[in-house]
Formats: structure tokens, C-alpha cells, sequence
């Protein structure tokens, strides 16, 4: 079972490219004959995890990829790590706005994702789409869901592999920027592949300066 989930929309918007992403994704590995589902998530501290872990429980996939949306990025962000800090710059759906809190109290400062980030790269960049390995989650809902989903498979299921991905926005007519969602879901599911097929990471050079 491959778990994939999705955001609602927040902050104004009427849509989530993540959420249609994922299910994208969700119908393109299940063609190719995996069994897959996609679950979207309320974009609110606290019951976002709590929806997550509820299916992971319930479903018992082997690996769990979350998407959110990243408006100010232009690729697929594969997010590496995921800290232990709640810190809003704007209200959740829910009116909560955490600062400088931890998402899980008393949890280790940071996880990495176990998705094989560099060889998933190399995949999406060979698919033609466009890709990067991302060294911060933010410290918004997408964050928290990253380290709520590591921190769980790491006491309730070391054997899962998970991870999160970044979408930009999806692109529009006549508007520059973003990308098909088409696109984004293609990418997901390039990921899910690679990480199926994938056991030891590639070691290439994907970092950053700042």
C-alpha cells in the first residue's frame, strides 16, 4: 500500500495543487497496477497529524509521501529534513497560529526524510521535470505534518518509508510561473517509483549555499 496525501486549501485560495496532485499520482500507479490511495488533509496544526496518522494506522502502507503547496517555488521541492518547530506567520484554517513551539514536545530537533531524495532527483530530472532537493520544510503546516508523519513511522512504523514533497502553483493561462498539474502529479508518481526500486540513496551533489 503506497499512502500519499494532499492539503485543503488556506490562506484565500480556492484550490490546493497538492491534493490534485496527489490524486494524480494516485490514479497513475494504480493504472500501472499498485495499490495506492490519497487522503486530503486539513491544513490545521494538530488535526492534520492526527487525520494522517489515523490512515497510516488504518491502511498500513509500506511507504507515505505528503504534498503541500509552496506558491513562491518554481519545481518540486523534495524536502530533506523536518524540524521540531511550530512557528506561523499566518493563522491555520482553524484561527491557530503557533510561534516557536514544538510540534512534538520533547522530540529530537530534527528527521530526515528516509525517501531516497537524490536518486528520486535524478529520476524527475531525467523525466524532464523540473526538480531540487529542498533543505527546509518552513515552520508552517507542511513542517508539521512532515515531522508529525516522520516521528510517528519512527515509533509506530520504522519499517515505512516517508517523506514530503513541495508543489509550486499550479500554472495558469497568460501567467508566468508554475507548473502543470499534470506535471506535479507525474512527479509524485516518478517519486513513488524511484522509491520502490530504490534501497541505498545515490550520492550526488544536490545541496545548497544558502
Amino acid at each position: 500500500m503506497i499512502l500519499l496525501s494532499g492539503f485543503e486549501p488556506f490562506g484565500g485560495d480556492r484550490t490546493n495543487p497538492s491534493w490534485g496532485a496527489v490524486r494524480i499520482a494516485r490514479d497513475i500507479l494504480r493504472g500501472e497496477g499498485l495499490d495506492a490511495e490519497a487522503v486530503e488533509l486539513p491544513c490545521v496544526f494538530g488535526e492534520s497529524v492526527r487525520v494522517l496518522h489515523r490512515e497510516i494506522a488504518r491502511m498500513r502502507p509500506v511507504l507515505v509521501i505528503s504534498a503541500g503547496l509552496a506558491g513562491g517555488r518554481e519545481r518540486l521541492s523534495l524536502e530533506r529534513v523536518a524540524i521540531n518547530c511550530d512557528d506561523a506567520r499566518i493563522p491555520d484554517n482553524a484561527g491557530n497560529r503557533p510561534v516557536d513551539e514544538e510540534v512534538v514536545p520533547g522530540g529530537p530537533a530534527a528527521y530526515f526524510s528516509t525517501l531516497p531524495v537524490k536518486a528520486a532527483l535524478r529520476a524527475l530530472q531525467i523525466a524532464g521535470l523540473r526538480a531540487e532537493v529542498s533543505q527546509t520544510a518552513g515552520t508552517y503546516v507542511c513542517n508539521h505534518v512532515f515531522y508529525g508523519l516522520m516521528d510517528y513511522l519512527a515509533a509506530e512504523s520504522p519499517g515505512t518509508r516517508g517523506g514530503f514533497i513541495h508543489v509550486p502553483r499550479e500554472s495558469q493561462p497568460g501567467t508566468p510561473g508554475g507548473m502543470p498539474l499534470h506535471d506535479m502529479g507525474e512527479g509524485i508518481a516518478v517519486v513513488v517509483r524511484t522509491a520502490l526500486a530504490t534501497t541505498l540513496d545515490v550520492k550526488v551533489p544536490a545541496g545548497a549555499i544558502h
